[in-house]
């Protein structure tokens, strides 16, 4: 199977433990690193076994340089990448509160990533390359960045992309600061949900969006647009899985250590996708969702380092796919 993920990768720092400076005060340390919401997904899929290609702009920077290293460095195809002359990507800061959860800032206004399906030329190389595509996997901050024309032709694409045979997976993953009113977001989620085949929502993120009450409004919401198999992410409550009619609800495990949230979502979307389309039940793949972010989340910054998460996984009995 093979699935290409669209987004945007910008450069991250992250907070590491502090140094004593001479004054007696201490200095944070920051830890710089690349990631994106896609992205993390992307690179957590790739190592889950699946074949992945990425789908973004860069620039002609050293940093977008290291982009494509890391990106090769985990076997993600990156044919698909175009660079534009004097770009450079964004950058985001995290910062923690005591119980590892997180909060950004961001510096991205004219990230190359923001131009994604506007350009007439890349745009049909693109959707050639797409075509070839078992899975796209997209989110609300892919479609938030991009420009409404381009937006609109990703849409009409994804339309004929399905009735190909192409499946669609999508995660809202809302951040208000990304959209001009929360109506215009709705309104443009709402589109690409009739446009999905597998949503992975996080509850909280709908509950911003939608104004839910309950979970239950999301699911019988996301069966309106058309999705056929959806999955309600609820933080440390259990996850809820509509699927074939039924509504379940399956239980997280509890995790002994949250060290940082920063990209909890994103890691058990991979390890959803990558058990589901390697032939695991919605099930068991939540399960192998579940444990990616599990690891993820004892862990700062959104990508664990490869050696290291390659070596844990390498002292399991479980199959990698199943861990992602």
């Amino acid at each position: 199977m093979k699935l290409a993920a669209l987004g945007e990768v910008m450069v991250e720092l992250a907070p590491q433990a502090s140094v004593q400076e001479q004054s007696g005060g201490s200095k944070p340390l920051l830890a710089q690193s690349y990631a994106g919401d896609t992205y993390n997904t992307a690179v957590y899929i790739a190592r889950g076994g699946v074949s992945v290609s990425y789908v973004t702009l860069l620039g002609d920077d050293p940093y977008s340089e290291e982009v494509l290293t890391r990106l090769a460095g985990e076997s993600i195809d990156t044919s698909a990448i175009a660079r534009l002359p004097g770009r450079c990507p964004g950058l985001y800061m995290i910062q923690n509160t005591p119980d590892g959860e997180r909060y950004f800032t961001y510096w991205r206004g004219q990230a190359p990533a923001r131009e994604l399906f506007a350009d007439a030329d890349r745009r049909e190389a693109l959707k050639d390359h797409l075509r070839s595509m078992d899975c796209l996997y997209l989110s609300g901050i892919t479609l938030a960045i991009m420009g409404a024309d381009a937006r609109a032709e990703l849409l009409a694409f994804l339309k004929e992309y399905r009735a190909a045979g192409g499946r669609v997976a999508f995660d809202s993953n809302y951040r208000p600061r990304l959209w001009d009113s929360a109506e215009a977001a709705r309104e443009v989620v709402a589109e690409f949900l009739q446009q999905t085949d597998m949503a992975l929502l996080t509850f909280e993120d709908e509950q911003a969006l939608w104004g839910d009450k309950r979970a239950g409004q999301c699911a019988k919401r996301n069966c309106g647009f058309g999705v056929s198999e959806l999955v309600i992410k609820r933080g440390a409550e259990p996850v809820l899985l509509q699927y074939e009619g039924e509504l379940t609800a399956i239980d997280v495990p509890p995790v002994s250590s949250v060290v940082d949230t920063t990209g909890a979502g994103d890691s058990f979307n991979a390890g959803y996708l990558a058990a589901r389309l390697q032939g695991a039940s919605p099930e068991a793949s939540i399960a192998a969702g579940n444990r990616c972010a599990a690891r993820v989340i004892g862990h700062r910054g959104a990508i664990i380092p490869r050696a290291e998460y390659l070596a844990a996984d390498a002292e399991r009995s479980t199959p990698v796919a199943e861990l992602c």
